[in-house]
């Protein structure tokens, strides 16, 4: 069970915000579908923008996101708030397992957003293969999480391979050159509580696995203070030196997988300490000069 934190006071304002946000982004959003506007593919990231600011989360990135479109964004998956996380700063559409699709108001969300659902039973997966295939060969960028579930944030389950066969896909870029589409790891873990590091045994508060009931677990969130999120880009595959589906899956896994580790025991948290005091004294003597 979840620990008891935060307050009631803060939690129903930014429930309240937080709908009547998001309904009225839901109109705009589907006017923008049915017109067939460009803004359609870029609406969704100033959306999630603000509902991380809303939920008072906190992205810390590091690392170099691939510009390349389209990018395949493959990452872990521990929560329903990697999606506001990622979809704040990737320009993206989801990959998501089919029964999203029927579930109250968020499955309408994901399909608003251009998402792609997949069944993950493997006499399935050619068909769904092809559906990603023909979005990337459009030119869009799609984020995977291969785990196939989520999991509580201190880990990173093994990835399934099956969808992976995307990443053999060669595609036209803007001048004309084929080339294998990009693969990037990335590696999303929650990290801080109001500034303060967040322990294995807290990140529930963050992380929703298993047969956790989805409204307390919200609830809960809604309660707390400023979480903080760290959002770590790898290096891109390179995808015809790796070789089969197999091996660019536990090149991502191993990827993803040394991020989460290096997050959850604070190493990234210490990086970004080191650097703020760094330019805090550089400003100092900067100064006094």
């Amino acid at each position: 069970m979840e620990p008891e934190l935060g307050s009631w006071m803060r939690a129903l304002p930014r429930a309240v915000v937080y709908v009547a946000f998001t309904l009225a982004s839901i109109c705009v959003q589907s006017i923008l579908l049915m017109l067939r506007l460009p803004q359609a593919r870029t609406f969704p990231r100033d959306y999630h923008r603000i509902c991380t600011s809303i939920l008072g989360i906190r992205i810390a990135v590091t690392g170099t996101r691939s510009k390349t479109r389209p990018t395949l964004y493959v990452s872990n998956h521990s929560s329903y708030l990697d999606i506001p996380v990622l979809g704040a700063i990737l320009p993206a559409s989801f990959v998501a397992k089919a029964e999203i699709a029927s579930w109250p108001f968020f499955g309408m969300l994901a399909k608003l957003q251009r998402t792609i659902f997949v069944d993950r039973k493997p006499n399935h997966a050619a068909a769904h293969s092809d559906d990603m295939k023909t979005r990337l060969t459009r030119g869009d960028s799609l984020i995977l999480f291969p785990e196939g579930t989520s999991s509580d944030g201190n880990r990173t389950l093994p990835f399934k391979t099956s969808l992976f066969s995307v990443a053999s896909l060669r595609v036209v870029n803007k001048h004309g050159v084929e080339r294998p589409v990009t693969v990037q790891p990335v590696s999303v873990t929650c990290v801080a509580l109001d500034g303060m590091p967040m322990g294995r045994f807290l990140r529930c508060v963050y992380a929703w696995y298993g047969d956790m009931p989805l409204v307390p677990h919200v609830w809960q969130l809604l309660k707390l203070g400023g979480i903080t999120v760290s959002v770590h880009f790898h290096e891109p595959v390179d995808v015809e030196l790796v070789g089969s589906r197999k091996a660019v899956a536990e090149h991502c896994w191993q990827a993803v997988s040394d991020g989460v580790s290096d997050a959850v025991a604070g190493h990234s948290l210490k990086r970004r300490r080191r650097r703020f005091i760094k330019r805090r004294t550089e400003e100092t003597v900067s100064n006094a000069a």
